[in-house]
């Protein structure tokens, strides 16, 4: 699984106009999903979540996690993170997960990641055309990879 993290103020995913879902503090995640992947990644990625430290403590040192300042998730699902853009200039998504591995371990990670949380995390609606809104705090924006772990 492939991730992109923003530390956000407000963020929101809209689909047709409507909004589907909106949070204010937290943390956006974009969510990407291969072949090979687990649910193993799934805790492995959910663990590492809740428990980042990008938000500030009171030094303004970047010492606390989602839990610790009572924010909130927003998991957007994102196959082109698995773009391959090796050979010409039109990305490839021969390496994102088809839909039927795909959306379960989406849903999955999104049940999880609630759960850990103690509070539901807002979504995406996986395949449609979506637009995210964000005001991404700091900037803060991490990016992880469950097969590269260290």
């Amino acid at each position: 699984m492939r991730t992109v993290i923003q530390r956000v103020t407000q963020a929101s995913v809209s689909i047709g106009g409507c909004t589907k879902s909106a949070i204010g503090q937290g943390l956006l995640i974009l969510l990407g999903v291969c072949e090979e992947d687990t649910e193993e990644d799934i805790d492995w990625l959910v663990h590492k979540v809740v428990n980042l430290r990008v938000f500030d403590d009171d030094e303004g040192v970047m010492n606390r996690s989602v839990m610790d300042v009572g924010g909130q998730a927003l998991v957007v699902s994102q196959f082109t993170l698995y773009a391959s853009y090796k050979k010409g200039n039109r990305p490839s998504w021969i390496h994102a997960a088809r839909h039927e591995i795909s959306v379960p371990l989406y849903e999955l990670f999104c049940k999880k990641l609630s759960e850990e949380m103690h509070r539901p995390c807002g979504t995406g609606e996986f395949g449609a055309n979506m637009q995210v809104s964000l005001v991404n705090d700091g900037p803060v924006t991490i990016c992880m990879d469950t097969k590269h772990k260290e």
